[in-house]
């Protein structure tokens, strides 16, 4: 866990086979830390190329965003934070998935209402905030905040990620961005996880995540929610 330069929260579907599809979907098992074979589905491009965006992050959902460690914060500090977060936190359930084009990409959102989901995010963001390292000038300006809408700005400086709060959308990237001919994807991927997706969709714990020297993210512990 030292070796890693960022850390982040996120859901990560338990073991089993929806777990295994999404890995396998995207060529990167964070569970396990390391690569999986894909499909070849007859797409217009291969879906290695599709999938190279969100491949180093694994299949997940961002709670609170990649973020470096603050001045005298220990990883082992960050992971007691998050464990006595988690005894706060209640399970969290919602009807289901459904895939989506988010913003021209593929992705699974919640199905039903997400107020408690929100509100559930936002607490993670803001009970680890003090574990995070302020942005450099030249990590905001990856941010683009010209484009950034007033509260989106505000955020970035609060919390070092613009799209937090009530800016914030649940969601598992499935794709990089896709063009308008790429509607092929949506059906291969409706195709691969086929009768996997949960119903209902449960949120049991929060994930530590961690990004290696290369760029690839780790699962590093669950901690069960048990409020």
């Amino acid at each position: 866990m030292d070796q890693m330069k960022r850390f982040a929260i996120y859901y990560v579907p338990e073991p089993g086979a929806f777990a295994d599809a999404a890995a396998s979907w995207l060529g990167w098992d964070l569970t396990q830390g390391a690569a999986v074979a894909q499909p070849t589905p007859d797409l217009p491009r291969p879906l290695v190329d599709i999938t190279a965006e969100p491949r180093k992050y694994g299949f997940h959902a961002t709670l609170k965003p990649p973020f470096r460690l603050a001045e005298g914060v220990t990883p082992a500090n960050l992971a007691q934070a998050t464990a006595r977060l988690a005894t706060s936190l209640t399970p969290l359930e919602l009807p289901g998935l459904q895939m989506v084009n988010l913003e021209g990409f593929l992705a699974l959102t919640p199905l039903g209402d997400t107020t408690a989901l929100q509100t559930f995010a936002a607490e993670v963001v803001r009970a680890l905030d003090p574990y995070r390292a302020a942005l450099t000038p030249a990590e905001t300006a990856r941010r683009r905040p010209d484009r950034l809408a007033p509260r989106q700005r505000d955020l970035l400086a609060t919390y070092g990620y613009p799209y937090v709060m009530e800016q914030f959308q649940f969601h598992l990237t499935l794709s990089g961005p896709l063009d308008e001919a790429e509607t092929a994807v949506t059906k291969a991927a409706a195709n691969h996880f086929a009768g996997l997706i949960p119903a209902p969709f449960q949120i049991r714990d929060l994930c530590l995540c961690g990004e290696d020297a290369m760029g690839r993210f780790h699962l590093l512990h669950r901690y069960a929610l048990s409020a």
